[in-house]
């Protein structure tokens, strides 16, 4: 088994921690790669030295945008991802510190499943492209009021909405900036996706849920200042008015690792303080 980690070095603990998962892994006969960057400071094998194609996991240390960071790095990797959280429990990167080691456990004795989440794609008029695991938004930008941009289904107008921008997300992101927004959480199995205006000036304007097979064209229509388009909040590229962003459902899924000692539900309930009691 050879297993990629990928530690965020800006958390303070984060390279004891690595040195200790991979002295961990490797006294299982579990080859360990990181990044080139970091393969002189941790003592290990630089990713570049072996094929992609080899690697069964992907291991981040730091928080969901450490694996949104490491996912738009490195999207040549198509192994699923166990995420450890070094601060504030996450969505993704639910594996909590005092949790490491009886998790890595887990992994190594194949006590895991990998769940297949959608992944969306962006398209411009101009072939610049962008993926997202969360979700990709267009937003005003510089322009200081609201921009009106029309969404159609598959080629049917849908509406016009004059807002701070729109929100395409998955449901692995629905519980990010869309749920932010006002948008609904989305079960993250489900195929789906969920289009969220962003401070819309009706209010009747509401988030509407469609089937992730659906082409979406957002077209810019006001004649103001570029607005931007932004992919999990990462990559950048604008439109210009009268221009369309085509969003649809990528080929390739993200793969995320789940174990037995957490769950998706409970996680939803802490990150979110919920505080119902089970009577």
């Amino acid at each position: 088994m050879m297993i990629a980690l990928f530690p965020n070095t800006s958390k303070k603990q984060s390279k004891n921690l690595a040195i200790g998962i991979l002295e961990f892994l490797t006294s299982h006969n579990i080859a360990v790669v990181v990044d080139d960057e970091e393969a002189d400071a941790l003592g290990a094998k630089p990713l570049s030295s072996v094929n992609p194609e080899e690697i069964q996991f992907l291991i981040t240390m730091g928080g969901d945008g450490t694996i949104l960071r490491m996912i738009h790095k490195y999207d040549n990797l198509d192994a699923a991802v166990l995420g450890i959280n070094l601060g504030h429990l996450g969505f993704m990167a639910d594996v909590p510190i005092s949790d490491i080691y009886p998790s890595l456990q887990d992994l190594i004795s194949g006590a895991y499943k990998v769940h297949e989440r959608v992944r969306i794609q962006g398209e411009t008029m101009h072939g610049d492209r962008c993926f997202a695991v969360n979700d990709i938004v267009v937003h005003r930008a510089r322009n200081p009021s609201l921009v009106e941009i029309a969404i159609h289904v598959d080629g049917a107008y849908l509406n016009t909405f004059e807002a701070d921008g729109i929100i395409i997300a998955t449901p692995n992101g629905s519980t990010a900036y869309s749920l932010a927004a006002g948008g609904p959480i989305i079960g993250p199995d489900l195929e789906a996706l969920v289009v969220t205006p962003i401070s819309p000036h009706t209010i009747s304007n509401r988030p509407i849920v469609l089937h992730a097979n659906h082409e979406i064209q957002i077209q810019y229509l006001s004649d103001y200042d570029p607005v931007e388009v932004r992919a999990d909040g990462l990559s950048y590229h604008s439109l210009q008015t009268g221009e369309v962003l085509r969003i649809t459902r990528s080929p390739k899924n993200f793969k995320l690792v789940t174990l037995p000692r957490r769950d998706y539900f409970s996680t939803l309930r802490t990150k979110l303080g919920w505080s119902g009691k089970l009577r």
